[in-house]
Parts: structure tokens; sequence; C-alpha cells
């Protein structure tokens, strides 16, 4: 399997970036998911390494072969990349039945027949559809036709697959089991994955690595637990997380060693850093998970706003003051509205971001 590499990639479309000096490795085997909102770039950044887009500017590698360099006037097209690219809408042949649309481009690249055979049947064993062999995709569920596209896709081979947010289409439930199966075939098939969403939860489950943008810029390209973790700054630490991170404006002052002087939610707490401290304390954004707020003991007392109980978990809402702090309860259990509720920051995952700049500059604990 290949290494895909970009270098100062960029899109533009007249005079809006689409994406702009993008760099990226892709590692041999890795589940990279492309996330961001809506016209971030994620999707012409995938369309770019599968050559159905053109860079304005830069360098694609894929493997030991430059497919793309703007340079040196090189575009070798979709069709000799040898990639797999599964579609939003999965673009089955309505008249074909399951075997024939998987067969169908293995035809094409004159596969001996008894070669096709064996390999659609594989196709159809991996993906657990063999029962659907003469049904037409007319006569299939969503998620059955997803299965069918995957196949179609994996049977030439193809060194890289590329999937286009394939899951937008199901049902909450469907996409939950499918996610899984995602997750398994890599695993089966020893390829590269390339995938992109805009769900982050999607993101977080699928991926090796996330690559997460915003503006048409690179803003984090990590494992999903050190983008959830230690997020670089405050768009990423606001993105990814459901319930959001909890985002508290405070000041702070430089105090001994790697200790900081920090005033929030009307008290003065010291923060204790895990890392050098590097940036402008006059004005933080102090940022918590809100599975690090403990509710009922502590420092600090709110009144209970609002709960939401889904049974693993409920997610609450205090209000202290003027601010509004998210705590995640585990287990089932749920509170009355206008509660009073003494709530604590515990952990050292807190962390400090430059309210100017939205960078991290520190990740400790509070006291």
């Amino acid at each position: 399997m290949p290494r895909i590499i970009l270098e100062h990639v960029t899109k533009c479309f007249d005079k809006f970036v689409a994406v702009d000096d993008l760099n990226l490795v892709i590692e041999d085997r890795d589940f990279i998911t492309l996330l961001g909102p809506s016209g971030c770039g994620k999707t012409t950044t995938l369309r770019m390494i599968a050559g159905l887009e053109t860079p304005t500017k830069g360098r694609i590698t894929i493997g030991d072969t430059v497919v793309f360099d703007s340079e040196e006037g090189i575009d070798i097209s979709p069709a000799k990349r040898d990639i797999g690219f599964l579609f939003q809408n999965y673009a089955l042949w309505p008249h074909m039945t399951v075997y024939d649309n998987i067969a169908f481009g293995l035809e094409n690249l004159k596969w001996p027949k008894k070669k096709i055979d064996e390999r659609v049947k594989e196709m159809m064993a991996m993906l657990k559809i063999e029962q659907f062999e003469k049904r037409f995709p007319s006569e299939l569920s969503g998620g059955q036709q997803q299965r069918v596209a995957i196949a179609r896709t994996l049977a030439p081979k193809p060194r890289v697959l590329f999937m286009d947010e394939p899951l937008s289409n199901l049902d909450a439930k469907l996409r939950l089991e499918m996610r899984s199966e995602l997750k398994r075939l890599h695993v089966d098939t020893d390829s590269t994955f390339v995938y992109v969403t805009h769900d982050q939860l999607e993101a977080m489950a699928l991926a090796t690595k996330i690559c997460l943008m915003n503006k048409a810029v690179l803003q984090q390209y990590d494992p999903p637990l050190v983008v959830y973790n230690k997020p670089v700054n405050l768009f990423v630490a606001d993105f990814v997380g459901n319930p959001t991170m909890n985002f508290i404006n405070a000041t702070g002052a430089r105090k001994s060693g790697n200790d900081i002087a920090v005033h929030m939610l009307g008290k003065d707490m010291t923060f204790h850093s895990l890392e050098p401290v590097d940036g402008d304390l006059s004005e933080l954004v102090v940022g918590v998970r809100p599975e690090f707020v403990k509710l009922g003991e502590g420092n600090f007392s709110g009144v209970v706003y609002t709960t939401l109980p889904s049974g693993m978990e409920t997610t609450v809402k205090v209000k202290y003051g003027d601010d509004m702090v998210t705590s995640v309860v585990f287990g089932s259990v749920d509170f009355s509205h206008s509660l009073d509720m003494p709530f604590s920051i515990v952990g050292d995952n807190v962390i400090l971001f430059e309210k100017g700049s939205g960078k991290r500059i520190a990740i400790g604990s509070l006291s």
C-alpha cells in the first residue's frame, strides 16, 4: 500500500481559496478522516488526491509516483492513480443485479471471467451480502446498498479507498452499525482509507488520524485522542467533543515555575502547568471538558439549569452567575431544575488558551 504526500497544495476557484497551502502525509494503512464544517475544503482535498479536481499549485505523490506537480506540469488521470472512490449516493447501476454491479469494473478492466467470478464472490462474502446476489439495488435497504457499493469499489484491489460522506444518507442506528463495519473492513483489507465527514463523532470512532480543517486551512493533524485531549487552538477544542468543551474567560499572571495565578468564575486559583508556559496571560480562556466538571462538591456553587439524561449518562448544565458550565455525569441519574449544585474542576486536562490568538498555551490542573 502507498504513502500519500501533499506538498503546498492550494486550490482556488477564481478569487475563492478552497484549500490553502496544505501539507499532509498519509502513511501506509492509515484510516484518515478529513473533518471540518461545510466549506472548509475537506471534499476538495479528497478530490484533488483522487484526481477529480486539479490543484492550482502544489505537488501530490502516491507511493513512488508523482501524480500531480504544478511546476513540472504533471497531472495523472484518476483512472491511472489506482484508487477506489465511494460516493455519497453509492451510484449503483439500477438495472444491474448486485453481482453485476460488483463485476462491472472488473469487466471494464478485462479481467478473465473466472477471476471476476472469484473476486465478486470473495467481496460478497467479506461484506456479508451473498444472499443478495441476484437482487437489484431498488430491492435493498440503504445499508445493503452501501455494502454493495463498498464491494464494487474494493473489487479491483485499489491501493487507496476514498470515501466522501458515505454514511450521511443512513439513519442513526444504521450509521452506527456501518461505522463498525468500516473499521473492521479497514483491518481486513489492509488498505489505506481516506474518509470525508463533518461528523466529529464519526471521525473520532473511525480514524487513526484526524485532519481537521477550517476555512481552507489545516488546523490539526493527529490521532483522535490527541485532538480531543490536546487541541491546538480554540476552534479544534470547540469542534471536537460532544457535549462541547466549557470555555471560561479568565485573567492570569505568572507565579513560580510553571504555576500561573488565574482569576476565573470570581475566584483566584492556581493553574499547575504540565509543560512550559509560553504566551500572553493577560486575557485567557480556560477550557474544561464536561467530564472533568464534578458535581456535588467543590469550591463553586451554582444551580441546575437543565438536564439531558440519556440512560448511560446525563448532561447537566449548571448556571453560575452569568456563566453556564456543562457537566457529564455517568450512570442513570437525573437532577431537579433549580437545585443548588456545588461543583469542582478536577483532573490535569484543563487547558489554557490565549483569548486573542486562540492558541493553546498550557495543559494542567487547577487548585
